[in-house]
């Protein structure tokens, strides 16, 4: 069904193209964009995490045809401006990075300097100091490695058997949209039992994936990057009670902000679809001090205030797609629905 999903959405974007709708003056201020993994793509035919990846080579040419289409590069304070003022003559794009992996340095940064682009990282704070969990890691290799799974889920022992790679994929679909569904103490105890029968060290792989402090304090010596925040832990906020969704967004803040010796002015929303946040969260951002806070709900920012400053839209870059004339399609914003203006929250910095 995913596939299918896919293969449609891919053919709406070709009429897209086709139609021509594309190559005429764009929709809106701009876009940005959401990329998590650059690196030398990976061999295998069970990749579940494949569509948050992309090859520094496809990285490379991404930004030299955004140049080509005369879009400006900006940082998020840009952004910021942008979307409250009157349309400008050419169109944005903002380069975002979530989950301040490890490959970010290795393989995108080298890119991204090269071209003198500016670009934002979104840090949970928990991951540089070695003491988040980055449990679809540890998911997707127990999946990978085992044909016979076993694990607790609610108060049941569910048992599995899966061969071959579509297989593999089901069960790592079905598994991660219950382990999303958890408050984050159910799910941080749910992972730890899966990886824990299978000898999985799930610390030492998670620490493995992501930057630490030395690599992040180069990042931020450089003028074209900004930090930002993503809470500390990276959970669900909408599986936590308010008080604890606040704590999440300023403590992440302040731990960076004592790191950085910066303001933290911009938020993501951990996984950041609609059912991982809320309005109520929205409204935190703003009362936590964030100047603007990313979703990955897909969508374009419009000018003069009709965008939610604290609800941004982005477009998350399918890994699986190198069609530069996609990235065309959906920059464009001609594959979107026009954004109604929103409320109280939206257009203050």
């Amino acid at each position: 069904m995913a596939s299918d999903d896919r293969w449609l959405e891919r053919l709406r974007l070709e009429l897209t193209w086709f139609s021509g709708q594309a190559l005429l003056r764009g929709r809106g201020a701009g876009a940005i964009l959401r990329f998590v993994h650059v690196r030398p793509r990976r061999r295998g035919g069970f990749q579940p995490l494949r569509a948050d990846e992309i090859t520094p080579q496809f990285l490379d040419r991404a930004i030299r045809a955004l140049k080509r289409w005369r879009y400006d590069f900006i940082d998020m304070d840009e952004v910021c401006r942008r979307a409250v003022t009157l349309p400008e003559k050419r169109r944005f794009v903002a380069l975002t990075f979530d989950g301040a992996a490890k490959d970010l340095i290795s393989f995108a940064y080298p890119v991204l300097a090269r071209h003198a682009v500016p670009f934002t990282v979104y840090v949970p704070t928990a991951f540089p100091d070695g003491v988040g969990e980055a449990w679809w890691i540890g998911l997707e290799r127990v999946i990978a490695r085992e044909s016979r799974i076993s694990l607790m889920m609610g108060e049941k022992e569910q048992r599995f058997v899966v061969t071959g790679d579509a297989e593999k994929q089901a069960l790592f679909s079905h598994i991660e949209s219950w382990l999303r569904s958890l408050p984050p103490a159910e799910l941080s105890a749910a992972i730890a039992d899966l990886c824990t029968r299978y000898r999985i060290d799930l610390a030492a792989l998670s620490r493995e994936a992501s930057m630490d402090w030395e690599d992040l304090a180069r990042l931020a010596a450089d003028p074209l990057v900004t930090i930002g925040s993503a809470t500390v832990n990276y959970p669900v906020l909408a599986n936590m009670k308010d008080t604890a969704a606040l704590r999440e967004m300023t403590m992440g803040k302040a731990v960076a902000e004592s790191a950085f010796h910066r303001e933290m002015r911009h938020l993501a929303f951990p996984f950041g679809d609609r059912a991982s946040f809320r309005r109520s969260h929205v409204v935190m951002a703003e009362e936590a001090g964030f100047a603007s806070a990313v979703s990955t709900i897909p969508g374009i920012v419009e000018a003069e205030g009709r965008t939610n400053l604290r609800a941004l839209p982005r477009i998350s870059w399918d890994g699986r797609t190198g069609s530069l004339r996609m990235l065309r399609v959906l920059v464009s914003g001609a594959a979107f629905a026009p954004v109604k203006p929103t409320g109280s929250t939206t257009g203050q910095t």
